[in-house]
């Protein structure tokens, strides 16, 4: 049976004064709430980090999709799961165990991301896809928002379906990067099934009605009626 789409609006596309109250916005429209942590390390920006989640994980309980750009995520993931995070995504490029931390984050009590960045073949990771929730795609260069799609990184989504479909594995396929309106379809006929969307939903003046309209193109893509 082929999923329902995943919709997780990037609160990095939000106004950070009024955080709280721009996650209130999606609640009830979205299924995630999609939290880019950079730490100007492994990415050249830095954004939002342990304390902010903490904090927020109390005014709402919309589920968190954590997003680590960072160096040494062994040292900082478990943390995030603890926080009460559903999933925790991890880059391949900044981990040298990502099964080993994989576990970590389950026994923590949240799902294992591994998250493959713009330049990143994603042939050598997909032997640990049995280890792992969910496999997000960049589909731009990690570490800024209001990039443009490059539809040339989606082979990586239609490499990552088949081999779920042939290994008949329970893991979303995440996409990330200039997803909107006019380019969630293709990220859906691909074989992505879960995705984040920055400014096409928090720069609307309805993010939630952006949300549905959202899921509802993606869903058509897959199969699925709404």
């Amino acid at each position: 049976m082929t999923p329902s789409p995943i919709i997780a609006p990037s609160i990095l596309a939000s106004d950070f004064s009024r955080l709280a109250e721009e996650v209130h916005a999606i609640e009830g429209a979205a299924d995630w709430a999609h939290v880019d942590v950079m730490d100007n390390h492994f990415v050249p920006n830095l954004t939002l980090g342990l304390p902010i989640v903490q904090s927020l994980r109390k005014a709402t309980t919309i589920p968190f999709d954590v997003h680590l750009m960072i160096t040494d995520p062994e040292r900082w993931a478990p943390g995030y799961a603890e926080a009460g995070a559903y999933n925790v995504t991890f880059h391949a490029e900044a981990c040298d165990d990502p099964v080993g931390l994989a576990k970590t984050l389950r026994a923590a009590g949240a799902k294992a991301g591994l998250a493959i960045d713009r330049d990143t073949p994603v042939e050598p990771y997909l032997e640990l896809l049995p280890y792992l929730d969910t496999v997000l795609i960049m589909t731009i260069k990690a570490g800024f928002g209001g990039q443009k799609f490059l539809p040339e990184m989606l082979d990586k989504v239609r490499d990552v379906r088949r081999r779920v479909e042939v290994g008949h594995l329970d893991v979303r396929i995440e996409v990330d990067g200039g997803i909107a309106a006019d380019t969630i379809e293709q990220a859906a006929e691909a074989g992505a099934d879960a995705f984040v969307a920055g400014t096409a939903v928090y720069g609307m003046s309805d993010p939630a009605e952006a949300v549905r309209k959202l899921r509802a193109l993606a869903a058509n893509r897959m199969g699925n009626s709404m």
